[in-house]
C-alpha cells in the first residue's frame, strides 16, 4: 500500500454537543485505514511482536519522539494473540486512569496524545455510547464487545514501517561514510598546511584549513544527503588541490637544493662556512685512523707515520695519511665497516633497541639500506620534516642520522622540552659543530635495556671521532 499521509485541516469549530469527539481529516483516513485490518488477517494470523517490532524500527526515521513510542508500547501489552486472527480485531479499552498513571501525564496531556496518535495513523478510536472503553471477552479469550483503541492502523501499515527502517538505515550508514570521508579530508589539510609550513610556503594556506573545519562543523549538523555529499566532495577537491601544489613546491625545493649542493661541490678550496658532508664514497677505515693519530701525537716533529708506516707529504709538507682526502673544513664520514656495523651496532640489534622502527620494516633481517627507509617512514611520527632529515644526512651520513633518529624515538615523551622534532634538530646542530657523541647515547640505551655491554676497542675511539 501507499505510505500513510495524514489530511491536515482545520477542524470542526468548537461548541456542539459536550461529550463527541472533534474528528479532523488526518483521524477520518486513519479509520479508513483500519478497515483495510481484514484483508491483512486473511489466510492467517499476524504476528503482533512483528508488528510492534516494525514501528519502532521506523519511529526515529518518521520523526516520532519518545512519548509516541512509549504509548503505543504501553497500549500493546493489552492485547492478546486471538486479537490479531482473522475475523477479530485488535481494541484494546483501558482506562484514562490508568494511561495517566502509566505515561506520567496530566488529563489534557493525554486527550492532546490520544488525538495525535490517531492523526498520525497509529490508533483509532472507536467510541461507545456512553463515550467510555469498556470490553468483554467470551470464554475463549476472543473479544465479545469493545471500545477504546483499535491498534489495526499499524498492522496495516506493518510494511510501510519496514521499508521506513530500511530506507533510514541505509541514508544513516551512507550519512555516516561521508561525514567519516569529510574527516579525513580535512586532517589531510590540516597535515598539508603544516607541512607547507614547515618548507615556508605556506602564505595564504592556513585560510584553507580554517575553512576546512567550518566546512566540517556545518556537514556534522546537516541531515540532507545530498547537502552532505555536495559538501564531503568539495573537501576533498580542496584537499587534492592542496596536495598537488605541495609536491610541486616540494619538487621545486628538491631541484633548488640539489642544484646548490652541485655548485658547491664544484669549488676548488670549499667555504670556509660550509657545512660538513658525508662523502659516502669513502674507504676510511676508523682504527687505522685512531692508530695514525697515535702515533702522529707520539713524534716530535708532527710528522707522524700510518698504521701501515706509510705517509704522503703534501704541497706544503703537511703529512696525509693514506687513505685520506684533504677536504678543507668539511667532517669526513666513514663508510659502514666490513663487518657491517654503525658504531659497533648491527642493524638487527638496532631494531631491537629502537622497536618503534619495526613497523616500517619490509623484512624481518634488514640490512642498513633498510634501516635508512624505515627511520625515513618513522621520522613522520616523530615530526620531523623533510628538510631536516636531508640535513641529518647531509651532517651525519644517511646510516647515523638513522640511528640518531631511532635514538629520539626510544625517548619519552616527557623527556623532550618542546617536541621530539626539534629534540633531533639539536641533535643535528650538535652534529654539524662536531659536539654530536652518538655512541654514548647507544650505550646508554644498551644499558636500560640490560644488553651486555660490548668491550672497548680502537673502532669504539674511532666512532666517537665521527
Amino acid at each position: 500500500m501507499e505510505n500513510f499521509r495524514p489530511e491536515s485541516g482545520p477542524g470542526p469549530k468548537r461548541g456542539g454537543v459536550r461529550g463527541v469527539r472533534r474528528l479532523t481529516l488526518g483521524m477520518v483516513a486513519t479509520e479508513r485505514l483500519a478497515d483495510d485490518f481484514g484483508t491483512v488477517s486473511e489466510g492467517g494470523q499476524v504476528d503482533p511482536g512483528r508488528v510492534l517490532a516494525a514501528f519502532k524500527a521506523a519511529a526515529p526515521y518518521l520523526r516520532f519522539g519518545p512519548r509516541i513510542t512509549q504509548a503505543i508500547d504501553w497500549l500493546f501489552r493489552f492485547t492478546q494473540v486471538q486479537d490479531w486472527q482473522e475475523g477479530a480485531r485488535p481494541i484494546v479499552w483501558p482506562s484514562a486512569a490508568m494511561q495517566m498513571e502509566a505515561l506520567c501525564l496530566s488529563e489534557a496531556q493525554v486527550k492532546r496524545l490520544n488525538r495525535l496518535l490517531a492523526h498520525l495513523g497509529l490508533v483509532t478510536m472507536r467510541d461507545s455510547p456512553n463515550g467510555k472503553r469498556y470490553g468483554r471477552r467470551d470464554l475463549r479469550g476472543r473479544i465479545v464487545e469493545a471500545y477504546g483503541f483499535d491498534l489495526s492502523p499499524i498492522a496495516v501499515r506493518q510494511a510501510e514501517f519496514r521499508e521506513i527502517a530500511e530506507r533510514g538505515r541505509a541514508r544513516f550508514e551512507a550519512l555516516k561514510q561521508l561525514r567519516r570521508r569529510a574527516t579525513i579530508a580535512v586532517r589531510g589539510i590540516q597535515q598539508i598546511v603544516e607541512t607547507a609550513t614547515e618548507l615556508g610556503i605556506a602564505e595564504g594556506w592556513a585560510r584553507q584549513a580554517d575553512e576546512a573545519r567550518r566546512l566540517v562543523a556545518r556537514i556534522r549538523r546537516i541531515e540532507e544527503l545530498d547537502e552532505v555529499t555536495l559538501g564531503v566532495t568539495t573537501l576533498e577537491n580542496r584537499q587534492a588541490d592542496l596536495r598537488g601544489r605541495l609536491e610541486a613546491a616540494m619538487d621545486a625545493l628538491k631541484e633548488a637544493v640539489k642544484a646548490g649542493v652541485e655548485s658547491t661541490n664544484m669549488s676548488p678550496k670549499g667555504l670556509t662556512d660550509e657545512p660538513h658532508i658525508t662523502h659516502t664514497n669513502q674507504t676510511l677505515n676508523p682504527t687505522d685512523h685512531v692508530s695514525a693519530l697515535r702515533k702522529r701525537s707520539s713524534t716530535s716533529g708532527g710528522a707522524g707515520t700510518s698504521a701501515g708506516g706509510s705517509t704522503r707529504t703534501g704541497r706544503n709538507g703537511d703529512g696525509k695519511e693514506a687513505g685520506h682526502r684533504s677536504t678543507g673544513s668539511r667532517a669526513i664520514k666513514p663508510e659502514i665497516p666490513p663487518d657491517g656495523t654503525v658504531f659497533r651496532m648491527t642493524p638487527d640489534e638496532l631494531v631491537r633497541l629502537a622497536p618503534r622502527l619495526r613497523a616500517y620494516l619490509a623484512k624481518s633481517s634488514p640490512g642498513w639500506p633498510e634501516i635508512v627507509e624505515a627511520a625515513d617512514w618513522l621520522r613522520h611520527d616523530l615530526g620531523v620534516s623533510k628538510p631536516l632529515w636531508g640535513d641529518a644526512c647531509l651532517a651525519m651520513g644517511r646510516e647515523q642520522a638513522a640511528v640518531a633518529l631511532a635514538i629520539v624515538s626510544t625517548k619519552p615523551s616527557d623527556h623532550f622540552r618542546g617536541s621530539p622534532g626539534g629534540y633531533f634538530h639539536g641533535m643535528v646542530a650538535r652534529a654539524r659543530a662536531g659536539e654530536l657523541n652518538l655512541a654514548r647515547s647507544i650505550w646508554g640505551i644498551r644499558a636500560a635495556s640490560g644488553m651486555p655491554r660490548p668491550p672497548r676497542s680502537h673502532a669504539c675511539d674511532a666512532s666517537r671521532s665521527i
